[in-house]
């Protein structure tokens, strides 16, 4: 005798039987307070270990960053030539300035460190309630945007943001002129654009999902390519703190490279969309 297939999704999903709306809330206050906890015990951590923390977020401002290390040693393999070193001095302009980015690092630290708990808590907290099809894809999407995001993250940090900053950061229209630039300044710009180059590497899982749903097609993107670059200057003109040509280029290609990826993806997982 066959099962009624609706009998067997109701078998698939696991969600705890008899548990009252009260019951509920009362987990999620409790997934609440856990990621609570762990993100302040990260941030206390943080803020305890401030050389060792700062040490890694000022490390683009000088020229022994892996990166800079890293082009003057092609630099020298392509050319023979050794490329000239530079050092850029931050200063403070604020009485409580210093205390307060170091309050506001320790914070966003704390949750980087706690980011895979907190994902896990609220996945664990969200999973019963799911049939297993839908916790296979919820997995997916949350593992591969978490990955994505912090790989945006990374790309800024090693490259985009330090080659974006020694080009502007030692860049002089005359040598009367001395470039001063402010701690606060410097922690804006590596934070705002981390977090945006983050957020758009999100774009690949995006039209996995959006392909899977069928409500995207690799067609209509390929339709629509001319316009995507339009938009993907207008984003990378958003999101960088200056609109000189050369950051604009740095944040735009990536992105470009992610559509063209996305096409690939998209054309993969739903395989009408390609004709």
């Amino acid at each position: 005798m066959t099962a009624h297939p609706n009998k067997i999704e109701e078998e698939n999903c696991i969600q705890p039987e008899g548990m009252s709306f009260w019951e509920h809330l009362d987990e999620l206050r409790a997934s609440l307070i856990k990621i609570i906890i762990a993100t302040i015990a990260c941030s206390i951590i943080a803020f305890l270990f401030k050389d060792e923390v700062f040490s890694v977020i000022l490390a683009p401002k000088n020229d022994h960053f892996i990166t800079y290390r890293l082009l003057n040693t092609i630099n020298r393999w392509a050319t023979g030539m050794e490329a000239s070193g530079f050092s850029v001095s931050l200063i403070n302009t604020g009485l409580a300035e210093q205390f307060i980015i170091h309050m506001k690092v320790s914070l966003y630290t704390g949750l980087l460190l706690s980011s895979p708990y907190v994902l896990y808590t609220l996945f664990h907290f969200i999973s019963p309630a799911l049939y297993s099809h839908e916790r296979k894809y919820s997995a997916r999407v949350a593992g591969g945007g978490y990955i994505m995001f912090m790989a945006g993250a990374s790309l800024n940090y090693f490259l985009i943001f330090p080659l974006t900053f020694r080009f502007l950061g030692t860049y002089q229209v005359s040598t009367e002129v001395t470039n001063m630039i402010s701690l606060q300044s410097y922690m804006d710009t590596l934070m705002m654009m981390s977090l945006w180059m983050g957020i758009l590497f999100e774009l690949p899982v995006l039209c996995w999902l959006m392909g899977k749903l069928g409500v995207l097609s690799a067609s209509f993107m390929r339709r629509f390519r001319k316009h995507s670059i339009i938009a993907i200057l207008i984003i990378a003109a958003v999101i960088t703190p200056t609109s000189d040509v050369f950051t604009l280029t740095l944040v735009s290609f990536p992105i470009w490279i992610l559509y063209e990826a996305s096409i690939w993806i998209v054309a993969k997982v739903h395989p009408d969309s390609q004709k």
